[in-house]
């Protein structure tokens, strides 16, 4: 088989925490959380085109993010370096351009995001081989969110995010609100008021029910949403304006602010009642990653 050229059109879904606890700190300062993931049919969308040599190139800008610093570039150099070490050699360049929808700081992934669609087409289109499993441990060092995105699925989450479990998701469309402010995480997980010993859950007190059931709407909380809504009130007049509508919850970290509701056309009219000076947008749950059926289509 040749290798293919390029690989354009590639999603990079966004994230919701449908609830979010921390239940401990280790040695090293990182957080041990409780979560369950879930993909959403909204995010970035990636194009990726070989070089000629060997450079790893970001050809469009990102506002506030060097290419250097960078997750998709630092991902793509870290999945090229592993390649020269089972090979010998380093495989062709990659032209990278990313067309970016989701908001930095929103607590749904965006960046993380991008990286594990960038690591899956590479790993395509390098033939690289290796499985998710490995792509996921290549990824962890560059960001706890990755390894869920490389998974692929709604996920029950543990450690720093790391140790995922499949889980049933509900079958629902969200409206998301994006509040107008970017939120730091350190600030967050530095906060001293920040809740750090919620008791531990297992994966089957989280309620699963049927497709579409509601009855997880409610369960747990965000330990870091209270944090994030007094430090910044837009977060907080978020919450308060959607949580008229429903059970309202903050996402990671913030300051994205969601919303279920049972059928699109319910979402919508809620969508369309959003206060100016705001973004909302509807999105449906994903219960698989997009870009890993368009590696399928590709490899037929």
């Amino acid at each position: 088989m040749t290798m293919a050229a390029f690989l354009h059109d590639c999603p990079a879904p966004a994230k919701l925490n449908l609830f979010l606890h921390v239940t401990g700190r280790r040695p090293d300062g990182y957080h041990l959380l409780q979560s369950v993931f879930q993909l959403i049919d909204h995010g970035d969308t990636l194009h990726f085109d070989l070089r000629a040599d060997a450079r790893i190139v970001r050809t469009t800008d990102v506002p506030g993010v060097p290419e250097a610093q960078d997750l998709v570039v630092r991902a793509l150099r870290a999945l090229q370096a592993e390649y020269a070490r089972r090979h010998g050699r380093l495989p062709p360049g990659i032209d990278v351009a990313i067309d970016k929808r989701l908001p930095m700081g929103g607590g749904l992934g965006g960046g993380s995001s991008d990286a594990a669609t960038a690591l899956m087409a590479a790993n395509h289109l390098w033939q690289a081989g290796l499985t998710d499993a490995e792509l996921m441990a290549l990824g962890l060092p560059l960001g706890a969110d990755i390894p869920f995105f490389l998974f692929g699925e709604t996920a029950f989450a543990e450690g720093v995010g790391e140790r995922l479990q499949a889980v049933d998701g509900p079958d629902v469309w969200y409206v998301v609100v994006e509040p107008g402010v970017s939120v730091p995480t350190v600030a967050i997980f530095t906060a001293t008021d920040l809740t750090r010993d919620t008791k531990p859950i297992t994966i089957a007190d989280f309620p699963r029910g049927q497709t579409g059931s509601q009855d997880w709407i409610g369960f747990g909380k965000n330990d870091l949403q209270d944090v994030a809504a007094r430090l910044f009130p837009p977060v907080a007049e978020a919450i308060d304006w959607l949580g008229r509508h429903g059970a309202a919850r903050m996402t990671g970290s913030g300051a994205c602010v969601f919303c279920a509701f049972s059928s699109e056309q319910e979402a919508e009219r809620v969508r369309k009642q959003v206060p100016a000076g705001w973004k909302a947008w509807k999105a449906r749950a994903l219960p698989r990653h997009p870009m890993k059926t368009l590696l399928q289509i590709n490899e037929l």
